[in-house]
């Protein structure tokens, strides 16, 4: 089977930011009126050191890494399974990246903040070699697989993103715990089951490839 054409960077970062914008836009409009339902008190949005808040700022940086790595490999295999699951990555978390910086907006809380990476979760992280959060590969790591190529950059990015998903779901598993919202709690616990299922699915995967997973 011919694999997907190759779309230029420029032209599928711009459609992300295209979707960024359309759904902020639209939980502006739909959201910010049941703001009171979903945060408790009347009026009230989370505060800036919420388990809500830092969830999804944090969470839109591990998101952004994951998509960056699903398109390098894209771009090195021709191998149609791992190309399916890193257009799966970057769709899927492309969209739920979008959903929470929306929310930061609706909130109005900064996208970004000097507060350590996790603090909400009640254990800061020192950031190293560009791993912000637990899971994240280094900068090392990242041109090890920008310089691979067929077999070698699939196991890579499987074993990475693996890591990757690993931390995520732990990181999700505590929003969906501890946040006060509806929103943050119920797209916190879909990211468990489903990175949970791409881990079996990746490490089903690797064994194919001849590598421990």
């Amino acid at each position: 089977m011919t694999p997907p054409a190759r779309t230029p960077r420029s032209l599928v970062w711009a459609g992300a930011a295209v979707f960024v914008v359309a759904v902020g836009l639209v939980l502006l409009m739909v959201v910010r009126p049941s703001a009171a339902s979903s945060s408790g008190a009347a009026g009230s949005v989370p505060t800036e050191s919420s388990a809500d808040v830092g969830f999804a700022r944090d969470m839109s940086v591990h998101h952004q890494q994951a998509v960056e790595m699903a398109f390098l490999v894209r771009d090195r295999t021709e191998d149609e399974d791992v190309r399916r699951l890193a257009y799966d990555i970057i769709n899927t978390q492309a969209n739920q990246r979008g959903m929470m910086l929306g929310w930061l907006e609706v909130w109005d809380r900064p996208k970004s903040s000097d507060r350590p990476p996790m603090e909400w979760m009640g254990h800061p992280v020192t950031p190293s070699d560009g791993s912000l959060m637990p899971g994240m590969a280094t900068d090392t790591e990242l041109d090890r697989l920008r310089a691979a190529e067929g077999r070698s950059a699939e196991v890579l990015f499987l074993r990475l993103m693996t890591v990757h998903h690993r931390a995520g779901a732990d990181m999700a598993q505590a929003a969906a715990g501890s946040a006060g919202t509806d929103e943050i709690r119920g797209l916190a616990a879909g990211m468990v089951r489903a990175q949970e299922s791409e881990i079996t699915l990746m490490a089903d995967m690797l064994r194919a490839r001849g590598a421990k997973p």
